[in-house]
Order: structure tokens, then C-alpha cells, then sequence
């Protein structure tokens, strides 16, 4: 039982210092979806964060909030956007 209780709290440390690294502007996947969305807001206290999909439309305005337990990864936001605007 002890040694359970000790990977539950190892759990929530690493799930604290991810949410405390997370950013406005970072881009992140998401539990149930292999698209990249990009930070917006955020709240840690509530440990709550707005996104949107990345790269976005500038027609669009689709943002959501989502649980910071729900984001798997944080990765490095690509910059393929500027190379559809180039070619108009």
C-alpha cells in the first residue's frame, strides 16, 4: 500500500511542475486528438487553460478550455502558416 501511495504522489508533482512550465503561447497535444493546439490563457490555480488549434485560421475563433491534466505533451509550435500565406 505504501509504495502506491508513493506513485500517486509522485504523479501529481509531475502533473504540478508541468502545469507550472506550461505558457501562453505553447503549443501542446491533447488526450483524444492528434492535433497541435496552442495555449491562450491560463489558470493555474483552477488548473484550467484556453486553446486553440495551431496553426489557426485567422477567420476562425474556436477556443476552448480544457483541464491541464488532459495536455500529454508540449512541443515546439511549427511555423507552417507563413508558407500558405507566401504563396498568395
Amino acid at each position: 500500500m505504501i509504495h502506491s501511495k508513493l506513485l500517486d504522489n509522485n504523479n501529481e508533482n509531475k502533473n504540478l511542475i508541468f502545469s507550472k512550465n506550461l505558457y501562453k503561447g505553447a503549443c501542446v497535444k491533447i488526450k483524444n486528438s492528434n492535433k497541435t493546439f496552442q495555449v491562450i490563457g491560463l489558470n493555474i490555480g483552477k488548473e484550467i487553460c484556453w486553446v486553440r488549434e495551431w496553426p489557426f485560421a485567422f477567420n476562425s475563433k474556436k477556443t476552448f478550455a480544457l483541464e491541464i491534466s488532459q495536455i500529454t505533451l508540449q512541443i515546439f509550435c511549427s511555423n507552417n502558416s507563413s508558407e500558405k500565406f507566401n504563396n498568395n
